[in-house]
């Protein structure tokens, strides 16, 4: 059995979403990847078990076209008589498994945190619903089944051994229709980091004050290597898009390094970041709930501490 696995990169390495998506596809036989970029970091994937990794590159597909990338999908099912296809749990990776459950008329899982096959078709899983108040178990029956895996709720492991990875180049065969849809993206924004993936995630809450103050917040992520997050209150506020909410009812995030800024941390924005490797909170409140569920916490006021990390990230990069 084969298990090909839509790997999305940060910095040119597989999102650690991805390798979560990695670690769970080797249950279900060989494992391949594929890539959507112009290298392949065959070292990492070796060490997380792939074998065969094609590269889609990105002179034949410009940007991310959702449609086309499912697309490639669906005719590497039938070039490499896979048997289930895997992504991990992002916007982009349940958005690209959406469009190939419908060019191909295949079922998908969303959120899935374990699948075994089950003789044949047949794979039994367990999945989140209701943003993980409650696991569902479920029976998929499909010549091919879909899946999207948990971004918080499997461990990315590396496997025992490390295998040999055969790459490949592969050329899509598209029709202009299905890159009606795509966006274009700078060098500036090519790593792919998203707020699911990203490693570094620098939260702001009420405690930032305004829009203006996130300014500091997206200087200090770009120093980290990260991206901005927000709590609820903020997207309420008008203060900055729901796609930036961590939370429940935002987005779960695993990274190695969330910094939490002026955040209280109700338990809708803990359920957001507690699969966060590292929790650093910047509170003026030293009773603020977040301090409970944080390594470290510095008690001061976050427009004096940004700054302060700001000036002394540049000053370690400065020759």
């Amino acid at each position: 059995m084969t298990a090909l696995v839509l790997v999305e990169l940060d910095g040119g390495e597989p999102a650690d979403a991805s390798l979560r998506a990695l670690t769970l596809a080797r249950s279900l036989g060989d494992v391949n990847a594929v890539v959507f970029a112009d290298a392949v970091p065959q070292d990492t994937l070796g060490r997380y078990g792939v074998t065969d990794a094609y590269v889609i590159e990105t002179s034949a597909l410009d940007g991310y076209a959702p449609q086309a990338w499912a697309r490639t999908l669906a005719g590497l099912v039938g070039e490499t008589g896979a048997t289930a296809v895997l992504a991990a749990g992002t916007d982009r990776g349940n958005e690209v498994l959406a469009h190939l459950g419908a060019i191909t008329g295949l079922p998908m899982a969303a959120n899935c945190t374990l699948v075994t096959p089950d003789e044949g078709r047949t794979h039994r899983l367990v999945r989140h619903r209701w943003a993980g108040l409650l696991l569902e178990d479920a029976v998929m029956e499909a010549p091919v089944a879909l899946f999207t895996v948990a971004t918080d709720s499997v461990a990315a492991v590396s496997a025992e051994t490390m295998s040999a990875v055969q790459v490949h180049v592969h050329k899509p065969e598209l029709a202009e229709a299905d890159l009606v849809v795509r966006a274009a993206e700078s060098p500036a924004g090519a790593g792919g980091a998203s707020l699911a993936t990203a490693r570094v995630v620098v939260g702001g809450g009420r405690g930032v004050g305004g829009p203006d103050g996130f300014a500091p917040l997206e200087e200090l992520a770009g120093l980290l290597g990260g991206v901005v997050g927000v709590s609820r209150v903020v997207t309420s506020e008008g203060w900055r898009p729901h796609k930036q909410q961590v939370g429940q009812t935002g987005t779960k995030i695993t990274p190695e390094l969330y910094l939490a800024c002026g955040i209280s941390g109700a338990i809708q924005h803990i359920a957001g970041c507690a699969g966060a490797k590292h929790i650093v909170a910047i509170n003026t409140d030293p009773g603020a709930p977040i301090l409970a569920h944080a390594d470290y916490a510095v008690i001061g006021d976050l427009h004096q501490v940004i700054p302060a990390l700001i000036e002394a990230l540049r000053a370690r990069r400065t020759p």
